[in-house]
């Protein structure tokens, strides 16, 4: 049987214990208040267990050990790269390495034993490794940081080895997981590639930890086939869709997910009743709304084929936010007045007080250039690049964007954002088509500035883009001011990102 090769076991150190009795001794020295110690010295630990020349059977029971240590560390250093603006900080990405690299040595560790056990002993360390794989692959999603390609060949290694050892469905419990109840190599690797069909880049931090929730319940009902016939009802997905390079021949190459959009169906008809997120066991992160829409999103993207990239390269500059978006429209600030540079408040007034007026740029005879702050990224096959790493403008997404090309301004969303390890970016552009507006909105309160907004449409089926900071609530009556001046009702949001909220309104 061939076995793939895999990176060699490398460790400074020996094991600094031999047995599950002086592994848990070790634990109890460690910090149990500083996670990322904590992990750093469990990571070092599976690299020395690796390493050592101990019988595989002791090996595993020693991983084993160590990976339910590491749980509650690794979940403590989750807030520290959950969806943040990239390129992360230093300290951040540390603590996200801290946490995919203890996942990742320990799937290898346990893969590294196959070629030492027959394969009806191999289900044990194959369902550790499928599960460690799955957690290497979420943090990468939720830190937003490009899946490299040696992740990918060892979940499909992982999933080939269970389809030769017959132990593919073979159900057995983790004490390190002791929520999951009992579930098989099949249900790690469904879940994992469920999360990946689901777009998870383009997910906020609250709906990707709904969607892994909700994944998480229904992945026994994913089934891997070898081939599509035509009593295999859709949504069906083929797997090297999601896979760089060709996909390995005889691999189940096929997932169904009838029985999984059975569920989804079932909470959206729940939701639309009036039902809680929490009473469906999808959590308290999104409200009753915001979960239909996730759920449809998922529903879309297990039913429709991946787009293929276009042919698009070149150069775009973009603006980023409402603001800088209004003025690209429009060719004015919003608020004129409201910024004052390095001079400050406080040397402003003594120009005033000596001169008579603060600058020459002041004067109502000078001529006022608008400067828009913008960013080159390159468009290669439609997606975004910036190369450079740029630690000043982090970016998180899905932000709002504006260009300007011949003279005419187009407004969309920044969406998709990832990081590659040389702290590159990466992302989607998405446009918006429909007419489009730039307004001033006017916020109750005669002391509050006014702020960038944009109507689409026209008539009764108008929506209206306004910058999150705002603080608009559903059924507030809002007054715009521009060629379409007025007044509208805030409806239901249709899209939410990091900078914006898009609504459906209505007349008052």
């Amino acid at each position: 049987m061939h076995f793939v090769t895999l990176p060699d076991a490398r460790s400074d150190s020996a094991p600094a214990f031999t047995d599950l009795a002086s592994l848990h001794r070790w634990l109890k020295a460690l910090p149990q208040t500083q996670p990322l110690l904590l992990l750093s010295a469990l990571r070092e630990q599976v690299h020395s267990v690796d390493a050592s020349l101990a019988p595989p059977g002791e090996v595993i029971v020693l991983l084993d050990g160590l990976r339910q240590a590491a749980v509650v560390s690794a979940d403590a250093l989750e807030s520290r790269f959950l969806r943040k603006p990239l390129p992360l900080p230093g300290d951040d990405l540390r603590c996200f390495d801290a946490v995919q690299g203890f996942w990742s040595a320990q799937a290898i560790a346990l893969m590294r034993r196959l070629p030492q056990l027959p394969p009806a002993q191999w289900y044990l360390p194959l369902h550790r490794a499928a599960s460690a794989l799955r957690l290497a692959q979420l943090a990468h999603f939720q830190a937003a940081q490009e899946i490299p390609a040696r992740l990918d060949h060892l979940l499909l290694d992982c999933l080939g080895y269970a389809e030769q050892a017959g132990c593919l469905r073979q159900p057995l419990a983790d004490p390190a997981f002791p929520h999951l109840g009992e579930d098989s190599i099949a249900a790690h690797l469904a879940w994992a590639f469920m999360l990946r069909i689901c777009d998870p880049y383009r997910l906020s931090a609250a709906q990707l930890t709904v969607a892994n929730r909700a994944l998480s319940r229904w992945r026994e009902l994913a089934a891997f086939q070898s081939e599509v016939d035509n009593d295999t009802q859709p949504p069906v997905v083929d797997l090297a869709a999601f896979f760089l390079g060709d996909y390995p021949a005889g691999l189940p190459r096929w997932l169904a997910l009838r029985k999984v959009q059975r569920k989804i169906n079932q909470r959206l008809e729940a939701l639309s009743a009036g039902e809680l997120p929490e009473a469906l066991k999808l959590g308290r992160e999104l409200s009753g709304a915001a979960a239909i829409r996730l759920l449809r999103q998922i529903s879309r993207e297990f039913s429709s084929p991946t787009d293929l990239p276009g042919a698009e390269i070149g150069e775009v500059e973009l603006a980023f936010g409402p603001e800088h978006a209004y003025a690209l429209f429009t060719g004015e600030a919003i608020n004129p007045g409201k910024a004052l540079d390095v001079g400050g408040a406080a040397l402003a007034h003594q120009r005033v007080a000596m001169f008579g007026f603060d600058r020459a740029s002041t004067l109502p005879t000078a001529v006022k250039r608008l400067e828009i702050p913008g960013e080159v990224w390159q468009l290669v096959d439609s997606i975004a690049l910036r190369p450079q790493p740029d630690p000043s403008a982090r970016r998180i997404t899905p932000c709002l964007i504006s260009t300007r090309k011949d003279d005419l301004a187009s407004l969309g969303v920044l969406e998709g954002l990832r990081e590659a390890r040389d702290g590159s970016l990466s992302a989607c552009l998405r446009w918006f088509d429909e007419p489009l507006e730039a307004v001033r909105l006017l916020r109750p309160g005669a002391t509050r500035e006014p702020v960038a907004a944009f109507l689409f449409g026209e008539g009764e089926h108008c929506t209206l883009l306004a910058p999150i900071s705002a603080g608009l609530r559903l059924e507030q009556t809002v007054r715009i001011e521009g060629r379409a001046a007025g007044s509208l009702v805030l409806q239901s949001v249709i899209e939410r990102g990091s900078d914006f909220v898009r609504y459906a309104v209505r007349l008052p």
